[in-house]
């Protein structure tokens, strides 16, 4: 993910822009493609928000995950209000940012909501994310780890 987003800037919840090679360095990826607009991803945010939560803010130690929102909104201001309304305290591509059109062309995104999670080098693991998130909980990440080469001494 770090070669994915080099030369770019993302933002946090604050607003502070935060640079991608720090922020996703030894990380598994979650590429999360939403809208505010859409019902199904309205529905899928609580879910993704506490599963990032109990991984990431609630874990001892800490687990290699990072999310990234990548709007699909209509406008700045409806993907500000979604992202601050309803979000994790994770990461998001600038709205303004054209890059958007580049990522959803190369991961092969035609509807929202979709997860994608992918290696620091932004190969897929899965882009059934959302899918294995609902069936299995917190337990898909163990897999996701192991496919992403990434060593953690993480217990789920």
């Amino acid at each position: 993910m770090v070669e994915v987003f080099a030369g770019r800037a993302l933002v946090n919840k604050e607003g502070d822009l935060i640079d991608p090679e720090e922020a996703l360095r030894n990380k598994v990826v979650g590429l999360y493609f939403s809208a505010g607009w859409s019902p199904a991803c309205r529905d899928f945010i609580p879910t993704l928000r506490d599963f990032y939560t109990e991984l990431v803010e609630e874990s001892d130690p800490t687990a290699q995950l990072e999310i990234v929102f990548i709007s699909s909104d209509k406008s700045t201001e409806e993907m500000v209000e979604y992202y601050h309304d309803m979000h994790g305290d994770w990461l998001a591509l600038p709205w303004t940012d054209p890059f958007k059109h580049e990522l959803k062309k190369r991961y092969k995104i035609s509807a929202v909501p979709k997860l994608v999670i992918v290696k620091e080098n932004g190969q897929v693991i899965t882009d059934q994310g959302r899918k294995q998130i609902r069936d299995r909980g917190l337990a898909c990440f163990r897999d996701w780890l192991e496919v992403a080469e990434i060593f953690q001494n993480f217990k789920c």
